[in-house]
This record gives structure tokens, sequence and C-alpha cells, in this order.
């Protein structure tokens, strides 16, 4: 079932744009279908998954290489499907009425938002690495396609190519750690890995590796520049992808794995850092932003620092704080963000200098706008404060200098918090002094009622936090608890007075402080401004490649085939040759000659490869290529491979034809007149002669190495009868492989075609009107020449 849903949710998305162009909220209505199913049918697993018994399900990719798609619902993945899913249905919901009905965005936008769905639906139902891998990747390209839209503007292609670069460096970066960590526990199945965590210096380094990838989906600093950026796609798409879901991704590889190697000071340590300085980086450049939008960006990046730190630590109080704070940040930050787009439709400014009396002109929705920032902001009776208490309780349970030092960061971070949710709440709704009222138009019920749910859902789960406890901390029960105090806690709305409580009040003091203190802070954020930034970085290192690019391309690329020969032969002595000879083992059996009939070939072939390096005339240098080729497939017809034979006569003999063809434009004779210096003679003798004994030896050790077939090769021996096939080899190419097959006859039909164009540029006699004309540079005298 689970597999069903996602490739629902992927098939929708192909027939959506022909919705699309008939009716725009149809589209977007028709997709929020496979979330909402998706929805229920988790939520009525719940009982199934709290206890204890997931819902897995797994279908072969390629069995002969133990690659599956394995997919497993467990209760980190219910709560994830409450965001990517649930968020989801509200959000494409609200897109029906924020996209025009003529918007040339609508078909797109509406069909990518339903692909990232399943994309990341996928994800965290992934029991496996390389499936995890496969969706990761998909989520990427999907969030380069909805911030990148038309292409039109160049801010969009800029934030999407930034965002692209960023998180597929840290994909393949995570595809390595993935590769290490797979190998040495000998499974690729997370639940396995995580009920045997594997140890090493491999495992460390993978584990670095994937931190990588972890941190640059989730904007950790350094890496946080992309995510503000990407605030120049349309705000629902900003609610999902950067608010609810996408962004969430590295979070939750985190948590997945942490259970597996939180103990590791390799594992926590980077991400503790890196979690609380991103947190307070965020938080400090929200207080600076005017555009709504920017602001609600960078305390994104602010609360996902914060998640990292919860889920990084491995210790069950922590997790269902974490886990909680995953629920409540969806739920308050994608109603901000639907707040910011109705805001924005209703007077067409998102800038907070502008907007003033906003409150008093649409109290609704500046009511739901409270609720979603007093979540964030951790006020109770919400959601958001319920997580950040239990956040509290756990490092200060942990009563440890890494506990204390964590706590007083996480209190800094949550008093720059509750100063940027006030200064949300004061830039969209607040009358300003010397600043003209605005009177918005009407908004449609359809851009209120669902910021409405999202906002009512987080003070009602505050409410009934007991209530929903077991499905949060099912998750944090899987990890290790200190003590009995912290094995008991659950989470609750009120757990008595308290130093967590006081430290939420010393944050909520300390917050509207800092806001009363705004104009200061502006001033001190903007003389505080440095050229030296994470964005400025990223700049400079793309600028630099592409500098290197260039002179290395300017350097490499000489215009001389045999300088790209020679380069090419070093790297194959330098990497792989290097290799070869350090690891060096002649095969035991391995005859000189197997028949004797190898003896006149090869030496027809040597004769022929001697005679091409003193050969002064291209034509003869043609033929003399042609007996090599001819030689290598008389070799093997010896060895019993008429197929491979038959393949290389053909081909030498349709590479001789168009050389002939080719010619006949070029001169008779090689256009080196004077001969080379005998230096560069000798150098090129030698790497030819090196080279060629290392492909030779190559050649042989490799074909030595195989003792028996390979698994795929049994398979293919056993499929071949029922393809109706009596040669496996045939089997292979016509049906096993047969698409392959055909982008190879298309590639053949291509060449055709260029030779084909090739031989009619070459006529070089054509008559007209009774005249003798030349259709090319060169004179049949050439010809005549040239066949010698």
């Amino acid at each position: 079932m689970l597999l069903a849903l996602v490739v629902a949710h992927l098939a929708l998305a192909c027939a959506l744009p022909a919705v699309a162009a008939r009716s725009t909220r149809a589209a977007f209505g028709l997709a929020a279908v496979p979330p909402a199913v998706t929805l229920v049918w988790a939520l009525a697993m719940a009982p199934q998954v709290l206890g204890g018994q997931g819902v897995t399900q797994s279908i072969a990719w390629a069995p002969a290489l133990h690659l599956y798609f394995d997919v497993r619902l467990d209760a980190l993945a219910l709560v994830m499907i409450v965001l990517v899913s649930g968020l989801g249905a509200v959000i494409l919901v609200y897109s029906a009425f924020y996209f025009g009905r003529r918007s040339a965005d609508a078909s797109r936008t509406s069909a990518l938002l339903v692909f990232f769905a399943g994309a990341m639906l996928g994800l965290v139902v992934a029991d496996d690495l390389l499936t995890l891998y496969v969706f990761w990747e998909l989520t990427s390209i999907a969030s380069f396609l909805l911030v990148g839209q038309s292409g039109l503007h160049r801010a969009n292609r800029r934030a999407a190519v930034q965002a692209l670069l960023v998180t597929v460096f840290g994909g393949l970066s995570m595809l390595l750690g993935f590769v290490l960590v797979g190998e040495s526990a000998g499974t690729y199945r997370i639940s396995e890995i995580v009920a045997a965590p594997p140890t090493g210096g491999a495992v460390t380094a993978g584990i670095v590796l994937v931190l990588l990838g972890a941190l640059t989906k989730s904007a950790q600093a350094p890496f946080h520049p992309w995510l503000p950026a990407a605030m120049a796609a349309p705000t629902p798409v900003s609610g999902y992808l950067h608010a609810a879901s996408m962004v969430k991704a590295g979070v939750f590889l985190v948590a997945r794995l942490s259970p597996a190697f939180a103990s590791s000071a390799e594992w926590w340590l980077p991400l503790v850092v890196l979690g609380l300085s991103t947190m307070l980086i965020g938080g400090w450049r929200a207080l600076g932003a005017t555009d709504l939008k920017r602001l609600l960006a960078f305390g994104t990046v602010s609360q996902l620092g914060f998640l990292m730190v919860l889920f990084a630590v491995g210790g069950r109080l922590a997790a269902v704080a974490g886990a909680a704070l995953l629920l409540a940040h969806g739920l308050f930050k994608a109603t901000l963000f639907l707040v910011v787009g109705t805001v924005d439709k209703v007077t067409g400014t998102r800038e907070a200098g502008a907007l003033s009396g906003l409150g008093r002109a649409m109290p609704g929705l500046a009511a739901a706008a409270m609720l979603a920032a007093a979540s964030m902001a951790g006020i109770p009776p919400l959601l958001g404060f319920v997580a950040k208490e239990a956040a509290f309780e756990a490092f200060q349970l942990e009563d440890d200098p890494r506990g204390w030092i964590v706590l007083a960061g996480l209190v800094v971070g949550s008093i720059l918090t509750v100063a940027y949710s006030a200064r949300f709440l004061w830039g969209a709704f607040a009358t300003k002094p010397g600043v003209d009222v605005v009177a918005p138009k009407k908004a449609s019920p359809g851009l209120i009622a669902p910021l409405w749910i999202t906002s009512l859902a987080g003070l009602v789960l505050g409410l009934i936090a007991p209530v929903v406890a077991p499905l949060i901390e099912a998750y944090g029960d899987s990890l290790p608890s200190r003590d009995a105090e912290e094995a008991g806690y659950h989470l609750a709305l009120w757990h008595g007075w308290n130093l967590a409580l006081a430290l939420s009040g010393v944050a909520l003091l300390g917050g509207l402080l800092l806001h009363a203190a705004r104009g200061r802070i502006e001033a001190l954020t903007r003389a505080l401004h440095h050229p030296v930034s994470a964005q400025r970085g990223y700049e400079l290192v793309v600028s630099g490649i592409e500098r290197v690019a260039v002179l290395v391309t300017g350097r490499l690329q000489a215009g001389s085939l045999p300088f790209y020969l020679a380069a090419v032969l070093l790297m194959v002595l330098a990497l792989p040759g290097v290799g070869l000879v350090a690891g060096w083992a002649w095969p035991a059996d391995a005859p000189v000659v197997h028949q004797w009939m190898q003896i006149p070939l090869g030496i027809v072939v040597v004769a022929a490869a001697l005679a091409l390096v003193r050969a002064h005339r291209r034509f003869t240098a043609v033929l003399l290529v042609g007996a090599v080729g001819y030689g290598i497939g008389g070799l093997f017809v010896v060895d019993g491979a008429p197929d491979l034979a038959l393949a290389q006569f053909l081909v030498e003999t349709l590479a001789v034809v168009a050389f002939v063809f080719v010619l006949r434009r070029l001169p008779a004779h090689f256009t080196e007149r004077r001969r080379p210096r005998r230096g560069v003679q000798i150098r090129k003798g030698v790497l030819a002669a090196v080279a060629g004994t290392t492909v030779a030896a190559f050649g042989l050790v490799l074909s030595g190495a195989r003792t028996a077939p390979t698994t795929a090769s049994d398979e293919f021996v056993r499929l071949a009868p029922e393809a109706g096939a009596t040669n496996v080899v045939s089997a292979i190419l016509v049906d096993f492989r047969a698409l392959d097959t055909v982008g190879e006859i298309t590639v053949l039909l291509v060449a055709a075609a260029g030779t084909a164009s090739l031989v009619l540029a070459t006529r070089y006699d054509r008559r007209r009107k009774g005249r003798a004309t030349r259709s090319s540079t060169d004179t049949p005298d050439h010809e005549k020449e040239v066949l010698g």
C-alpha cells in the first residue's frame, strides 16, 4: 500500500497539466486528493504502528544485486506523514485560490507540488539507504523546478541553481557515506543498521559524509543561505517545501540514524555545534529582515538548527521534544507563510515598513497569525510551548557540561525566536506612526480557511497534548533514558513550577524586551553587516570553480589530438595503473597461447601497428588501421566469439569506407613536413609502450580474476529460454537490454545520416547547364591521388 500511494502521487503529477489547462482550481483540488488519502490511511494505521507492529513492504529492484525498494511505516514516519501529506493537502487547497485562473505557472506548480509530495512520502517511509537516496534526489529536482518556475526571472533562476548546487553536492557526499556505512554493516536496510550499528574507520568517514548531506538539505550553517534565497518561489511553494517538508529531510535523516550513531562524538558534536550556531545566526538575521517572507525564512533556518540539536544527542526526552517541535514547527510556519501570501495578495506588498493598520482591517487574519506566532515563540497553551519546555527539561536532566552549554544556547536562541515572532506580528498588522494605513482588498475564503486549519491545529494539539503524546513519544521510546525521571516524562501542558517553565518565562521576557528595542537592533544589524558572509562564501566558491575551469580548459584544450590522447593515457597510468602495479598477481593457470592460430593473427596485428607508425600517406594509415581491426576480429573467431567477430568486421568495414570519403577532402600525405624532434618521438614512444603494456596487463589480470560466472550472468542464462533465445548474447541484446539496444541503433542511424551527408557533400563533379562545377575546395585530381 505504501508504494502504491507513492506511485499514485507520481502518476497524478503526469496528468495534472492537462487538467490545469481546463481549470486551475480543479488541478489543485485533484492534486490534494493523494496527500489527503495518504494522511487518512496513515492515521488508520496508527494503532498498529504504536503497538510496535510497523507496516513494511519490499519490492525487488534487482535481486541479483541485492537491490530492493524497502519501505516501512513507523512512529517517526507517521509524524512526518502528518506534515508531508496533511500540510500538503491544506497548502494545495490554498494554492487553488492563490494562483489566478489564468496563471501560466499553475499547471506546472500543481504537477510539481504533487510530484514533490510523492517523492517526500517515499523518502520518509524508505527503509533502505539507496531507496532513501533516490527519493532524496527527486525532492531536490522538484525543488529546483518549483523555485525556478518558468525561468523568466533572474532571482528565481539564481535561487534555484544555488539550492540545487548546495543540496546535490551534499546528496552526492551522502551517497558515498551510505555506501561506506552499508558495506561496513553488510546491509543497506536502515532498521537493521539501527539494530546493529557498524563500527570502524570506514563508518566514521561515512558518518561525516552522511552528515554533510543532512546539513546541506536542512540549511545548516554555513550552507544556510540557499534557503532565504529560495523565497523567490511563490508563497505556497515556500510554505510547503521550505517550512513544512523539504528542509525537514535533513532533520529526518539525523533522527532516523541517531539511534545508531548518537553515542559517537563524530555524530553529535558537529550537529550540536552547527545546530546551535544556525539557531543563533538565523534568529539574529531574522531581526534585521524587513520582508516578511525573508523574516520567516531566517526563522526557519533558526528552528532547523534547534531541531538538529534535539535529534543529535540521542536521548529519549530530547527526541520526544524534537518530534513535538517537528510537528509544531510545520503547523505554525505553514500558517505564517500562508498569512504572508494572503497579505501579499490583498495589499500588494510584504514589506513591514509599508504595512500599517492591517490588524484592524483584517482581525481574523491577524488572530490566526497571532496563534501561530505564539506557538513559534513558545507561549502556552500552544504545541510550540509544550515542545520547547520538553527541550529545556531534556538538557537540564543531562546535568553535565554538555547539557548546560546546550541549554544556555537554546535559551538565547529562544529569546531571539520570541523577538522575531513579535517583529513579524508588528510588521504585518501593527498601526505604525507616519505610515499610511493600507486598504486591503477582500480576501477569498479559500485564502483564509486553510491557514485557520493549521493555526487551530497547533492550539488544539497543545491543549490535548497528553492525548497525542503516545504518537509523538513513540519515536523517543526507541532511544535510551539517563534515569527514571527522563523515562517517566510525558508531554503535557503543565508540569508544575520548575526550571524549564522559568526558562520559558526568561525567553519570553527577553524576547519582548529585545523587540521593544527594535530600532537599536536594526541599527546594530546594519552596523555589524560585513562583506564576509556565508552567501559571499558561496559566490566566491562558485566563481572560483568557474575561473579554475576556464584556466584548466584553456591549458588542456589545446586543439591537439595527440595531446588529448597523451592526457588520457597518463591518467590511466597514474590512477588504475598504480593500483595494478601495487596489487600485481599473474594468473596462475593462464597459458601464453590457447590455439596456434593466435600466433599468426597476433603477428599480423603487431606488424600492422608497427607499420602504421611509419606510414606517410593517410590512405595507407587507414588500411593499416583496418588490418589491425580485422586481425582482432580473427582472434575473436579463434576464441569462439563469432558474433563479436562479425560486429568487428562490420565496424571496421564501415570505418574504412567512412575514412575514404573523408580523406577525399584532406591532403594525401600527412601535413607535418619536417620530422619531429627525436626527444619528442622517444617520449611518445615510451608513453605508448607503457600504456599499451598496462592495458594488456589489465586485460590479462581482470580476465583471470574471474573464476566463476557472476550472479547476474547466471540469471541471464536461466532466463534466456523464456525469451525464446538459444543464444544468451542475443537474449541480452534483444530482450534484456532492449531499450539500450534501441539507443545504440539510434546512434548508428545518426552516424549513418552523418556519413551520408558527408558523401553527398564531397561530390566533386556536378553538371549545371552543361558546365562542370566543383562542390568542394579540392579537385578531382586529388581524388585520384588519394586512391593511388
